[in-house]
């Protein structure tokens, strides 16, 4: 069976809650998308506020709290916040990419070797069974290790050590100064061999949440390679359907997984800073027009905030004092820009009193942006 590129954009946008906002909790929402980046404090927020019916920020921080959904290291050796059911899994089918990462030539510069590396990380998780903030770790391992090396050990162990970050907010449930706690009760698996049943257990959750996908695109959201995805997904057969995408690549689906019709309409929405959905894939055109790509996703590695429109980004917005501030890449109907005016309302009204000018560190991107039909929504 072949699948066009419409189609394989509207099974995305259902897998991600973007067709229609659905009324789940804050934790069975982030179960259903699988997994949303954190490295600003606030995208996990608008991230679920653009799926969820009556979500509020204070459902969010109440599942941070009891720890309902967990905030830590995950794929692509970034931030995410996951259910707490996922981590387990997720994070044992990366640890071999957050070894290689971290317990490598930075960390070994402390004057510790990768295994003294792997010995430690069960010394640092017992210390951090009680919560800890940085600074408090950071003075343990300056006592272990001399104030000059505790640095580049901290570097490594932050994210190689199964840690889950603590709220501190406000105005979100985590701020500047980050705190930590011991991911589970038991001890920290250790070594680089691929867990086979932890990725697997990864590869079917991201088929629900960002399936159909190829090899590639799986290699892409987790970092883990592409000869351990393409064994499994081999292991997989009797589990998994095999489609065609329209350049004749293969793609791996659940059975039975939704894939609305390619004419299904999509709804504009204004998507928050490293929305999962533009960087779940190799080939990212599902959701970023090519010419588009290099506008939102800058070479650090920032992905601005996006206006989405018939499940496409069509440009990038950024709250102001004035409201919000909406640049189009391309002419868009009036019908869409009174939708977006509509998002923007509703937006506005859910950032409140907490931070109503969001994400205005990155705003030195918008000097870059070539000519465009800007709007005061």
């Amino acid at each position: 069976m072949t699948i066009t590129a419409r189609a394989l954009n509207r099974a995305t946008l259902s897998r991600q809650l973007l067709l229609a906002r659905e009324p789940l909790t804050a934790s069975e929402g982030v179960r259903r998308v699988v997994a949303l980046q954190a490295q600003h404090p606030a995208s996990p927020y608008i991230a679920l506020w653009n799926r969820l019916s009556g979500f509020t920020p204070e459902a969010l921080d109440a599942a941070f709290a009891e720890r309902s959904v967990v905030k830590a290291t995950l794929m692509r050796i970034t931030l995410h916040a996951v259910h707490a059911e996922d981590y387990p899994a997720f994070r044992a089918a990366v640890r071999p990419v957050l070894y290689a990462s971290r317990l490598g030539s930075r960390f070994t510069a402390s004057g510790l070797t990768s295994a003294d590396g792997e010995e430690l990380v069960a010394e640092v998780v017992e210390f951090a069974r009680t919560p800890r903030t940085s600074a408090e770790i950071q003075a343990w391992l300056a006592e272990r290790f001399g104030a000059e090396r505790k640095d580049a050990v901290w570097w490594g162990m932050k994210t190689y050590a199964p840690l889950h970050h603590v709220p501190t907010g406000p105005p979100w449930s985590f701020g500047a100064r980050a705190s930590f706690v011991a991911a589970g009760a038991g001890p920290a698996p250790r070594g680089r061999t691929v867990d086979r049943a932890a990725l697997r257990a990864l590869i079917l959750r991201y088929l629900a949440g960002f399936g159909p996908a190829s090899v590639a695109d799986v290699a892409q959201f987790s970092m883990v390679g592409r000869a351990p995805v393409r064994a499994e997904l081999a292991a997989m057969a009797d589990e998994v359907e095999r489609l065609e995408g329209v350049d004749g690549e293969a793609l791996f689906d659940l059975p039975n997984a939704p894939r609305p019709d390619a004419g299904t309409p999509a709804p504009s929405r204004l998507m928050a800073m490293w929305d999962s959905t533009l960087l779940a894939y190799a080939d990212r055109s599902r959701v970023i027009p090519p010419e588009y790509r290099p506008l939102v996703i800058r070479r650090n590695g920032d992905v601005l905030p996006t206006l989405l429109v018939d499940g496409l980004v069509a440009g990038v917005w950024r709250p102001t004092a004035e409201g919000v501030e909406a640049t189009a890449f391309r002419p868009l109907p009036a019908a869409v820009w009174d939708e977006l005016g509509a998002e923007a309302e509703a937006l506005t009204a859910f950032l409140g009193d907490r931070e109503r000018v969001v994400y205005n560190r990155y705003h030195h991107w918008w000097t870059k942006l070539p000519d465009a039909e800007v709007r005061m929504l």
